[in-house]
């Protein structure tokens, strides 16, 4: 009973909000004392299709990045990974401690520093900059999982492929990967919601140049539309549901078709 109380008051502090947010995608002239929107409009909805083009391409953009930025932090994070996890050694604390710097530093912080880098190196204003700087600065997230993932896994069945005689980038493939895929997709999630919702960075490191979906979005927010805002919110929240019922779905197929579930 306890835990159906629970259950229920998150699944209604999830709903109300979402409920306030398609009566105000409806209602532009809602205002605070009104508890309920006095007029209707569609005025959202007709600006949402005047403008799709560059909504969609923010939307995209955004989407394509954050996709990017998950395999780029996988590809920085399995080497160290399965060190941490399979060995030890001295300062390896402190050495992990490090690696995890970036998720506890402010983005600002970090980033400042960076970006006079990113200009020397050209990187400022383009795509593969802002995939970097979201890349260094979400890795922690994909690291620990991983970690976490090799420590689960532990090194026999490495050990079995190299003694049958696979080579490293066969053993990693066809056992490793195989085996991390829970732990790639709990890491792959947060980065992609890191690398989706960031705002400051992108805009930083793009230089408005990269066209990114909170970009288009937070400075709604602040103006007088909001009706739009509201619309562009909805679609904010859902679209990495979509994606991660997608990618749940699909784990589950590959799964049963292996008949692991």
């Amino acid at each position: 009973m306890k835990h159906a109380f629970v259950f229920g008051l998150l699944v209604l502090l999830f709903i109300l909000p979402v409920i306030v947010l398609i009566l105000s995608s409806f209602a532009p002239g809602w205002r605070f004392p009104e508890i309920w929107p006095g007029e209707f409009s569609l005025k959202g909805i007709e600006f949402l299709a005047l403008h799709k083009e560059k909504i969609l391409t923010a939307l995209g953009s955004s989407f394509v990045f954050s996709l990017v930025t998950v395999l780029v932090t996988l590809g920085m994070c399995l080497l160290p990974a399965s060190v941490f996890a399979g060995s030890e050694f001295s300062g390896k604390a402190l050495l992990e401690g490090l690696l995890l710097t970036p998720a506890l530093v402010p983005p600002m912080t970090f980033a400042m520093g960076l970006h006079f880098l990113f200009i020397k190196f050209f990187l400022a204003d383009t795509m593969p900059g802002v995939v970097l700087i979201l890349a260094m600065f979400s890795y922690p997230y994909m690291f620990r999982a991983l970690v976490a993932g090799y420590q689960t896994m532990g090194q026999e069945y490495r050990v079995c492929a190299r003694n049958l005689g696979a080579g490293r980038l066969r053993t990693l493939l066809t056992v490793e990967l195989p085996l991390l895929l829970p732990a790639i997709v709990a890491g792959g999630s947060v980065v992609f919601l890191v690398a989706f919702s960031e705002y400051f960075l992108v805009f930083l490191i793009g230089g408005g140049s990269v066209p990114s979906f909170t970009g288009y979005l937070f400075p709604l927010l602040s103006s007088s539309n909001r009706s739009l805002a509201s619309i562009l919110t909805l679609i904010f929240l859902f679209l990495p549901i979509f994606f991660f019922l997608v990618l749940d779905t699909t784990l589950i197929r590959v799964y049963r078709k292996k008949g692991i579930i």
